[in-house]
């Protein structure tokens, strides 16, 4: 009876810790989709922004976090999916004409590659095949050849320097470093409209959250397990039957569909794209969203992409000579007091709680704790 008693506490204990998280996420949700009520345009284009860079963290941290994989090159997806978008955007402007840059590069016609961007389905398709087939091909060939660590980190470096050179390089189809902008209408809507920009807001809103469902699914299910284990002793995975490298390119190109599918948020609120927006510092920046938010918590790479970019575009409007310096501060103590960045704030409020507080009290007023891992329980 008394353990019997214990099982239905813990039973209880459990269904409550889970409502309260579901009664989290949908308050979040809330002050998200609630929020074109309470700030400006101004605001609300910036935190559009910020969440389309929280989608590129979540992919981020499926691989780095969860798998251990360091990319610095995910700034390539992130700018390739932005690129497809941008495509279609300018299209649409021109109204089948020549774009401006084409035309001062001497170019007569729209080139082949570029006619199916006229449409939005195509673009939209393009904006996240691409990336995540060129995770595949270079996944494909570095993990099936256990290339790992910092040589493949070394290798995503090196697609972002030939991807943007490349870029730089063909000014008359990408429009070199000035980037591709002017665009006006998306499927007829006036992108300046400040109705416009408020359903954007809410598709990307939308989507972020959409994705956090769908990092968090993969991750609590037993592929996610593989990925953990995967991390933390790629070996041990293989002797046991695995195959991690499969696991590893899998993940790789989910996370990359996921950064190009920000990219091409993100191009509707800014109305740019350019070289310099997927190259090594833009990349590195991504890894460092992870880091301070907290790598391997979904929730804290989301928060850290937010934040971060929030104070940055905070401390560069009041202290536009020594904002840098702030930044690197708040880099520093991140680093130095939270290693598991800031979602390590509230997983250090958890174990302080774990420990003064008993969790469970029995029948006969002894104490009793959930045993780590399931419901089961341990008497005191």
């Amino acid at each position: 009876m008394e353990e019997e008693s214990g099982e239905g506490m813990a039973l209880k204990s459990w269904n409550a810790k889970k409502i309260a998280i579901l009664a989290g996420y949908a308050a979040a949700a809330a002050v998200l989709f609630s929020a074109p009520m309470f700030i400006s345009d101004f605001r609300l284009n910036l935190l559009a922004k910020f969440l389309a860079f929280a989608i590129v963290a979540l992919g981020l941290d499926l691989i780095w976090g969860y798998t251990g994989i360091l990319s610095l090159g995910h700034g390539i997806f992130f700018g390739l999916g932005a690129y497809a978008m941008a495509m279609y955007l300018k299209l649409e402007s021109t109204h089948g004409k020549l774009p401006d840059f084409m035309g001062w590069s001497g170019l007569k016609e729209l080139p082949l590659f570029w006619r199916p961007f006229e449409s939005f389905p195509f673009a939209l398709a393009m904006g996240i095949l691409i990336p995540a087939l060129l995770a595949l091909a270079l996944g494909y060939f570095t993990f099936r050849n256990r290339i790992r660590g910092v040589y493949f980190t070394i290798l995503t470096q090196a697609l972002v320097i030939i991807t943007t050179t490349l870029i730089v390089g063909q000014q008359a189809v990408t429009g070199g470093t000035n980037g591709v902008t002017g665009y006006t209408t998306i499927l007829g809507y006036s992108l300046g409209s400040p109705d416009t920009k408020r359903v954007l807001y809410w598709i990307t809103a939308a989507v972020m959250l959409g994705i956090f469902v769908l990092c968090r699914y993969i991750t609590a299910s037993r592929f996610g397990k593989v990925l953990r284990a995967i991390r933390d002793g790629e070996n041990r995975v293989r002797f046991i039957g695995y195959n991690p490298a499969m696991y590893q390119m899998v993940i790789f190109t989910i996370s990359a569909g996921i950064a190009g599918l920000a990219g091409m948020l993100f191009v509707l609120h800014v109305g740019i794209i350019s070289p310099s927006m997927l190259g090594i510092v833009p990349s590195i920046e991504m890894v460092l969203w992870v880091a301070i938010g907290g790598r391997g918590t979904l929730i804290g790479a989301a928060l850290g992409a937010v934040a971060m970019n929030w104070a940055k575009s905070e401390f560069s409007t009041a202290y536009p000579e020594g904002w840098l310096f702030f930044m690197g501060g708040l880099f520093v103590v991140v680093v130095v007091f939270l290693p598991k960045g800031i979602a390590g704030l509230f997983h250090i409020r958890k174990e302080k709680l774990r420990r003064f507080m008993p969790a469970f009290l029995s029948q006969r007023g002894k104490l009793v704790s959930p045993k780590e891992g399931d419901g089961s329980l341990k008497q005191g």
